[in-house]
């Protein structure tokens, strides 16, 4: 679980609903209008969903449960992991390798030690494992993108409501005395389209595309490490060129492993 998305989330929360007590209002009257949390989260999400293909629409639930997890990569780990592997190739050669590669739990990791096993050309190792990350990128663009839309699509929606709402204002004019509460549930809808869009599609959005990024450097380095292996470095250089792509404190040098 990825806490600090969830405080995130629920601390923006406990201030406007802070805000709106200070102010004399009352909680409730943020679910007081559930049309109006119905109108600016769904049809936002319908609106988003137009544009990418409709599998990303169904795994909606699935995008919001994914921001809210953390990207386990044991770098540390598997940089150990790839150095036995380089010390063991010099040894005994690559094929001494293939028994290791298949007990190794990363797909992507074992498709390209595979690669290596089998004497595929570095170049087309390099070239095979970076159209995997490209056509993740891709997938996950999408998920990210459908998210990103819902939220430029929220305050739209909530602007909507108002003005749905405000139609049914004037068509009570002959009764004064409900105005005040009519007016006040129209721009309920605008408020939830904001609330929607800032507190949750757009930093939502902003975190699966923060966790793809992540995802792409710890696999870049998975790369490096892969064909390391296959040019025969010498295990030392290939942990400086491993650790490189970590920020120094998480760094480890050979007596620390």
């Amino acid at each position: 679980m990825d806490i600090g998305s969830l405080i995130g989330v629920i601390s923006t929360m406990v201030i406007i609903i802070a805000t709106l007590i200070i102010e004399g209002g009352s909680p409730a009257e943020l679910i007081s209008h559930p049309q109006a949390i119905m109108l600016t989260f769904l049809g936002s999400l319908m609106a988003a969903g137009v544009s990418v293909p409709f599998k990303t629409l169904l795994s909606t639930p699935k995008l919001f449960m994914l921001s809210l997890q953390s990207n386990h990569f044991e770098t540390n780990q598997v940089i150990d992991t790839l150095i036995e592997m380089a010390g063991k190739a010099r040894r005994d050669g690559l094929l001494a390798l293939e028994e290791e590669t298949k007990e190794v739990s990363d797909e992507f990791l074992k498709k390209g030690l595979m690669l290596v096993v089998d004497g595929v050309d570095p170049s087309q190792v390099r070239t095979i494992l970076h159209t995997e990350i490209e056509q993740m990128k891709e997938r996950h663009a999408f998920g990210a993108g459908l998210i990103n839309g819902a939220g430029g699509f929220a305050p739209t929606f909530g602007i909507i409501g108002t003005v749905m709402g405000l139609i049914h204002v004037l068509g009570q004019l002959d009764d004064p005395s409900s105005l005040g509460h009519s007016i006040a549930a129209a721009f309920m809808a605008t408020l939830w389209g904001l609330i929607s869009a800032n507190v949750f599609f757009l930093p939502i959005g902003g975190k699966l595309v923060t966790k793809t990024e992540e995802e792409v450097a710890y696999r870049e380095l998975l790369i490096e490490g892969i064909l390391g292996i296959q040019a025969g470095e010498n295990p030392r250089m290939l942990r400086e060129k491993l650790n490189a792509y970590l920020p120094p404190k998480d760094r480890q040098d050979e007596d620390e492993s």
